[in-house]
């Protein structure tokens, strides 16, 4: 087959395990940077230009999108789509999770669990906000946040308020979450591959460090999920629509709460936590797709 990884950087790890496990499996793969691509549309023949030549021979493409480039690269998805080409992610999917404000609304409609969370119009009553999700310390986030960054953990009323407070003035849209302190700086990551979950690892953040993620210098190490976080993760891809993607939950008092889903998970820290060859995983549901 002749499959195209839709990616800004040949050299970073995913990309490079992705091109690595097609190719053992004897397929042709491509990385081809999406905003190089000409979009060509036409009466019955959509088309994708890149460099010197069309993109007519595509049997399936693995979006690897990254947030800055969401709205050029999830164009570049659905051309494809319009061709007939299978995508391990589709751009829906991808538009759909990159949202965290409608992707926590479609979440909650489908039943699972997650910390408290309040989004307002930049309010001016930002006690009122912060009492909503049961008074500090709270979570403030950036709705366009990744990567820990746009994260703030408030510690104090009077700290929540002036944070609220900064960004409403510069108009950033923000959503204001409730702290769970059990949870100690760590989180859940499950891989999810074609609906079964194909690995699992739990982050620890740095000490003093209440963010876990593994770009902010936390730590990473394989988990068996429970039966109940299982559940969680499973039915949150199935909400989202993403056959791929990577589940981040807190374990609480109450059972595991979701936090959110990525759409274009990075396959390193999970990769080398649990020892699993996640890429095979992603080249083998593109292989039962177009069998």
């Amino acid at each position: 087959m002749n499959i195209v990884i839709l990616s800004r950087n040949a050299n970073l790890y995913s990309t490079d395990r992705l091109v690595e496990e097609g190719e053992k499996r004897g397929h042709k793969i491509e990385v081809i940077d999406p905003l190089k691509c000409d979009i060509i549309i036409e009466k019955e023949k959509p088309s994708i230009y890149y460099k010197d030549r069309y993109l007519d021979y595509v049997d399936a493409v693995i979006p690897r999108i990254g947030a800055s480039v969401t709205f050029y690269g999830c164009a570049v998805v659905r051309q494809f789509e319009m061709m007939n080409v299978f995508t391990t992610v589709t751009s829906d999917a991808i538009l759909r999770s990159r949202d965290k404000l409608k992707s926590l609304q479609r979440l909650s409609k489908a039943g699972i669990g997650m910390p408290k969370t309040v989004f307002t119009n930049y309010s001016r009553d930002a006690r009122e906000v912060i009492a909503h999700v049961g008074g500090a310390p709270v979570i403030i986030k950036l709705l366009e946040g990744t990567q820990g960054l746009g994260v703030v953990l408030a510690e104090t009323k009077s700290a929540a308020e002036s944070v609220l407070e900064a960004f409403n003035g510069l108009q950033a849209r923000v959503i204001v979450q409730e702290f769970i302190k059990e949870a100690k700086g760590a989180d859940l990551r499950a891989l999810i591959v074609d609906g079964q979950v194909v690995g699992a690892m739990k982050r620890q953040g740095n000490e003093g460090e209440f963010r876990s993620n593994l770009h902010r210098g936390g730590t990473a190490q394989i988990i068996k999920l429970s039966h109940e976080e299982l559940k969680v993760a499973l039915n949150a891809s199935k909400a989202l629509k993403l056959p791929v993607c990577g589940v981040d939950m807190l374990q609480s008092a109450r059972g595991p709460l979701l936090l959110e889903v990525n759409s274009t998970p990075g396959l390193e820290g999970i990769e080398g936590a649990t020892g699993r060859n996640i890429a095979k995983s992603i080249i083998g549901f593109i292989e039962k797709n177009l069998k």
